[in-house]
């Protein structure tokens, strides 16, 4: 006895890859996590969130643009602070947290762009 022929199974089709989109909240984002390489990127990134703020948008990206705003300057005002301390050998460590700290409020507001999903809480100090 012979098993009957398998009938030919189709070829699973090709699940379209996710494109990584280049928004605005997505370019200030990059632009801030850039500047760990070159310094003027990041102020670029504040230049263009003050100019994109004021241009009619997409509903969701105001929250990013309020952000990330907010994280420049407060990131910039640390790290004066952490400059002065640094003359006693304090300010150092506080590098490192501003570092972290603007590197996860960068990732957090790059992934939410890339979902087109507002920043739920844009004046908190953390995340």
């Amino acid at each position: 006895m012979t098993d009957p022929p398998l009938a030919p199974q189709p070829e699973p089709t090709p699940v379209p890859a996710h494109q990584f989109e280049f928004n605005r909240p997505t370019i200030i984002s990059l632009l801030y996590l850039a500047s760990f390489l070159t310094l003027l990127s990041g102020l670029a990134g504040l230049i263009l969130a003050y100019v994109w703020r004021n241009e009619p948008h997409e509903p969701w990206e105001q929250s990013h643009f309020t952000f990330l705003i907010r994280t420049f300057w407060i990131g910039l005002g640390c790290s004066v602070i952490c400059a002065v301390l640094s003359l006693v050998l304090i300010g150092l460590l506080g590098f490192v947290l501003i570092g972290v700290w603007m590197v996860v409020r960068s990732v957090m507001a790059l992934v939410a762009a890339q979902k087109h999903a507002p920043i739920r809480h844009p004046l908190k100090l953390l995340w």
